[in-house]
């Protein structure tokens, strides 16, 4: 059986391609009325089609009652603006749908009067409904668009498409007015000759009778009864349930800050951190597919399970036990959590991680740079003029770097330390780390060029790499947490780059990291060390201009 996550996804896409392709008919107003009357052919043939009106129908039916079933769930109506907006269009939208489905659907239906546009846009223009017209179009826009974009955010994809899906949310409800208001007034215009209006309204077939409006009226009057009935015997139905959780067991979560709170049993983790209001991620609203909202529990008493859902996240994300998800644990007893992401973590921090992120062993290049007589450069400056100097610095190096395939994860005084061939493997990696040496000695040079009426001297580079095994993996904690790599092969890249001012060079590289790219050593200097806190000697090359050990195409020389 679907869960209700899924119906409410479906019933959504449903009724979304709905107003979509209504927005698309109201926009041809721009070219003509007559342009939307051909379109609105089309339009109803698809959507009045017995079984097409079935699925619609169902689906608007099912996602209002989803909309009450959201009410009466939340345990407490403290939530972020976006899903304040959601939840609360989505109530508002039905009541206001009411007199214009009743005025074209229904009357069409029971009395085969034509909802031409002519008629329609003449109906609402000439009774100011105009306005309420363009209301109803940008609420219900604005309600698919957070539903929507709930969802899509989630994706790898989402972050690149972003300004493009942007520019088409603002456009199709922006040409959707347009082209309503441009309709509208030219059916004034037309209707200005008595006998032309008339046709426009009716459509050769009489007006209706009295009896006919009345029943129109009870049908509009009696759905706005029963709906608000609904909506009041909702919020009622959550007040009695309130009131008789006060009276139930209360337990108390506490948060790492050590504060405590104290709430009936029954709301989620989540809830708990919004009620009191304690920052708490949760990118999806609390629906159980970002995984944002994780945490780490301890109790002194067993907690109920993860149900299906919630352990097809967890699995997917091969999160250890105790973790869980914030907004799936209802807790039965006193527990302590720890929330495991920010409170302005992203839809990316929950995505499934692979495993150079969750942290494994292998073969990576090192690469460690060094700005020389930096200190001594920088200690008569002005605070801006430091600063303004390491951007650009940092931007050349950087640049470099990425360009040659490196990641550059850390910016440490007038330090850079990157990594090369986490995906491509240690071989290709060693050639991209010499190409980027190549490249930062470059655009240093090229900054120093420009910058020379205010230095004292040029800028030089001292750069180390080494190639060999280290643990790879995202570290740090909340926001400061980036992708970095630990142990003696990091350790080594480093003293290689302070051997750098030892022979007065550009660059010193181990033996191992020459093999893996495959360079020939003739007319290197080759020198074998012991380094310290380090046993066995390490063999290392001297190379004075790093640019001559790459050759004319950027490639390393062989």
């Amino acid at each position: 059986m679907p869960s209700s996550r899924r119906v409410r996804l479906a019933s959504g896409l449903v009724l979304f391609t709905y107003v979509t392709t209504h927005l698309a008919n109201h926009a041809l107003g721009l070219v003509s009325l007559d342009a939307m009357e051909g379109g609105r052919v089309y339009f109803t043939a698809w959507w009045r089609q017995p079984l097409v009106s079935v699925v619609l129908y169902s689906a608007w039916i099912t996602h209002v009652a989803l909309a009450f079933r959201a009410l009466y769930q939340r345990r407490t109506l403290r939530m972020p603006l976006s899903e304040a907006m959601q939840l609360v269009l989505g109530l508002a939208i039905p009541p206001l749908l009411v007199t214009h489905v009743v005025g074209t659907r229904v009357t069409w239906q029971l009395y085969g009067v034509q909802d031409a546009y002519a008629r329609v846009t003449l109906a609402l223009w000439t009774r100011d409904y105009g306005l309420r017209q363009m209301l109803i179009i940008t609420l219900a826009w604005v309600h698919a668009m957070i539903g929507l974009q709930s969802v899509v955010k989630l994706r790898a994809w989402y972050a690149r498409t972003a300004p493009w899906l942007l520019g088409l949310v603002v456009l199709v409800p922006v040409l959707a007015v347009l082209g309503f208001v441009n309709g509208a007034r030219e059916a004034a215009a037309r209707a200005r000759d008595p006998a032309t209006r008339m046709q426009m309204q009716w459509h050769g077939r009489p007006p209706l009778h009295a009896d006919e409006v009345a029943n129109l009226e009870r049908i509009r009057t009696t759905a706005f009864a029963v709906y608000t009935l609904l909506l009041v015997s909702v919020v009622a139905a959550r007040g009695a349930r309130d009131l008789r959780q006060r009276r139930r067991t209360r337990i108390r979560v506490t948060y790492p800050d050590g504060r405590r709170v104290v709430v009936p049993v029954g709301m989620s983790v989540l809830e708990i951190s919004r009620w009191a209001r304690i920052p708490h991620a949760s990118v999806c609203g609390g629906r159980g597919r970002c995984s944002t909202c994780r945490v780490r529990i301890s109790a002194a008493r067993p907690q109920p399970p993860p149900r299906e859902a919630e352990s097809r996240v967890l699995r997917r994300l091969g999160l250890p036990a105790g973790v869980r998800l914030a907004c799936q644990l209802r807790p039965t007893s006193d527990l302590t959590v720890a929330p495991l992401l920010p409170a302005t973590a992203t839809a990316a921090d929950g995505r499934a991680l692979d495993d150079a992120h969750n942290g494994r062993e292998q073969d990576v290049v090192v690469l460690f740079a060094d700005l020389r007589r930096f200190t001594r450069l920088a200690e008569h400056r002005l605070p801006y003029d430091v600063v303004f100097l390491l951007n650009r610095y940092f931007e050349a190096v950087g640049g470099a770097i990425h360009r040659a395939g490196g990641v550059a994860n850390q910016y440490t005084g007038d330090g850079v330390m990157a990594l090369f061939g986490l995906e491509t493997g240690a071989d290709e990696g060693s050639r991209q780390a010499l190409t980027a040496a190549a490249e930062m000695v470059r655009s240093v040079a090229a900054l120093s060029d420009a910058l020379a009426a205010d230095l004292p001297a040029p800028l030089r580079l001292g750069i180390g790499i080494h190639s060999g095994p280290a643990v790879v993996g995202r570290m740090g904690y909340a926001d400061a947490a980036y992708l970095t790599a630990v142990g003696d092969t990091v350790h080594v890249a480093a003293r290689l780059e302070a051997l750098t001012k030892d022979f007065d060079c550009e660059l010193v590289v181990s033996e191992a990291l020459i093999r893996r790219a495959g360079i020939a050593t003739e007319g290197l200097q080759r020198h074998e060390l012991t380094l310290r806190n380090r046993g066995e000697p390490l063999t290392v090359f001297v190379v004075h201009e790093a640019t001559a050990i790459v050759g004319s195409h950027g490639e390393p020389s062989s």
